[in-house]
């Protein structure tokens, strides 16, 4: 089916470009750079207004009115500090007062911050007190830094590797930890390239999990080095693109017993799409971008070493290729990857997929909107 939609795609790009003109190529190629482009560094998009004695109050980015817990970056990146429950909404002065959870570093004072959906913002033994490794993985681009959080319980067979997603970085996976901490299961959260922890790829771009995948198969390797007999793979957004590319190409994807996803991207396309629309982006410039970046011939133009083939990351379409079980959470109001496709993968493989809805929750915040059922659900699941 990929095959059949490359040549399809090939053709089509082909036709556009000859149809098209200088600015829709121009629109194009910076569409494809910008998906692909890491964009490690983030404004500051909250405000700090009020101070209390066990609440803050706070304006700027939408998810501050959704409910749950969330964190917050202070002074850069420098501080950190996790709030809760909302308390009050003052609609005139686009104002919400929220309970105040904690400050972990720095000093919480009124003034810019960053909105953290991730809610913890340091490491398994700092947020969580885990015993926590901090372990080199060796891959083909040099040694990438990973967490091994061991459990309480177990021989020590049964590991489960982490894999955030795109302009995320590791602490995007502790809400996940004590689930499968408990359960029995040896956490192993690696980065991968090109995320600011872990070494460059050739180009310095993401690949859509085309070539991530290899510093997973990496962290594997490294799992089963270390006693491993079982692997678990868990992954958020783009995560789940890279498991499920290794799901399908490595060779080591045997030993994997089964997947958890949440708010994967399991259709590149569809994604795309979206974003394009959501930037008025011209639907032909929007399309011409995506078929730009799987062409060989574009690759110095899109400024890739290997061509981003998108129709490989159309998970709907392949469904009859998956083999493992896998577990899908994803929420509704999901903003950046649409639901849709996970409901149609669900629906084409209810043999091996147990699809998880979730309402409210924005990308990859089900956690955060209802930690106990998250926990309850991946548990069970894992076990």
């Amino acid at each position: 089916m990929a095959e059949r939609a490359l040549t399809y795609g090939g053709v089509a790009a082909g036709s556009a470009l000859a149809g098209a003109g200088s600015v829709w190529v121009a629109g194009a190629t910076y569409f494809a750079r910008r998906v692909l482009t890491p964009d490690l560094v983030r404004p500051d998009d909250t405000e700090i207004h009020v101070i209390h004695d066990d609440s803050i109050t706070l304006s700027g980015t939408a998810d501050l009115l959704v409910p749950g817990r969330y964190g917050l970056w202070l002074d850069g990146g420098r501080g950190h500090a996790r709030f809760g429950s909302v308390l009050e909404v003052d609609h005139r002065r686009q104002r919400v007062r929220r309970e105040l959870l904690g400050v972990d570093e720095g000093v919480l004072q009124p003034g810019p911050a960053r909105f953290n959906g991730y809610y913890y913002g340091r490491d398994p033994q700092s947020d969580l007190g885990l015993h926590t490794e901090h372990v080199p993985v060796p891959t083909d681009l040099g040694p990438m830094p990973a967490w091994v959080v061991p459990p309480e319980h177990g021989d020590g067979s049964r590991w489960a590797v982490l894999v955030h997603g795109r302009g995320a970085r590791r602490y995007e996976t502790l809400r996940a930890i004590p689930a499968l901490h408990g359960a029995g299961l040896t956490c192993l959260v690696p980065s991968y390239r090109n995320d600011g922890d872990a070494p460059k790829g050739p180009d310095g771009r993401y690949n859509l999990g085309l070539s991530e995948w290899r510093d997973i198969e990496s962290a594997v390797e490294l799992a089963l080095a270390r006693g491993a007999r079982e692997i678990v793979l868990v992954g958020w957004s783009m995560g789940g693109a890279i498991v499920l590319q290794f799901l399908d190409r490595s060779p080591l994807s045997s030993v994997v017993s089964r997947a958890v996803l949440d708010g994967p991207v399991v259709d590149w396309g569809d994604v795309l799409r979206h974003h394009a629309a959501l930037h008025r982006v011209p639907a032909p410039v929007g399309y011409l971008g995506s078929a730009l970046m799987g062409q060989h011939w574009a690759k110095r133009l899109v400024g890739v070493s290997e061509s981003v083939d998108v129709a490989r990351t159309n998970w709907v379409k392949r469904a009859d290729e998956l083999s493992h079980r896998m577990l899908l959470i994803h929420s509704r109001d999901d903003e950046f990857v649409p639901v849709g496709p996970s409901e149609q993968l669900a629906s084409a493989r209810p043999d091996i997929i147990t699809f998880e809805p979730w309402s409210l929750a924005r990308h990859c915040k089900e956690w955060n909107v209802d930690p106990r059922r998250w926990e309850s659900v991946v548990s069970d699941f894992v076990r």
